[in-house]
């Protein structure tokens, strides 16, 4: 079972890591929706190998039949092994190459709060809510446990899918 967790994990944790470091140039021109819509796109994509990892596991080492519970335990690790990855790969991207990212997520969600008519007051208890986060957000390890919740809840979805989809119990003998 490591063996396929891990194999798959690590394609998906590859997959989903990868289109955040294409994309992530682009963050601005494209926008914050759009940047959730393709972001999250991604992930979904990318997790799709927690179906082919359970079904893997069924067919080659459970004999062609697996139990829900297993199937939901194999395609969660997998899903928790493909999230490590995209933690690891924001954790270097943020800390190392994009320190700035949060300050320019605070201008524009602030720009958008003063387009949408929010009154003054409003946006500066926005902004004072925006700045208590930013300081907990330096921390690497407040860091790494938000940014761990972000993909792992669309991997566990996909894998209670697949669990679903992919679990079988062993036939009993006729007559039996």
């Amino acid at each position: 079972m490591k063996k396929i967790v891990l194999t798959f994990g690590l394609i998906s944790g590859a997959i989903v890591s990868g289109m955040m470091l294409i994309t992530l140039p682009f963050h601005d021109a494209l926008g914050f929706d759009r940047s959730l819509i393709l972001g999250y796109t991604s992930m979904v994509l990318a997790f799709l190998l927690v179906f082919f990892g359970v079904r893997s596991y069924r067919d080659n080492i459970a004999g062609g039949t697996v139990r829900f519970g297993r199937a939901l335990a194999v395609g969660a690790l997998i899903a928790v092994v493909a999230s490590l990855c995209y933690v690891a790969t924001w954790e270097v991207i943020y800390f190392k190459f994009a320190p700035d990212y949060l300050t320019k997520y605070q201008a524009r969600t602030l720009e958008k709060a003063r387009a949408d008519g929010a009154s003054e007051e409003a946006i500066s208890l926005k902004k004072a809510e925006m700045d208590k986060f930013a300081v907990m957000y330096r921390n690497p390890a407040i860091n790494a446990a938000l940014t761990f919740v972000e993909p792992l809840p669309v991997g566990l979805i996909i894998a209670l899918v697949s669990a679903g989809v992919l679990s079988r119990r062993k036939k009993s003998p006729v007559g039996g």
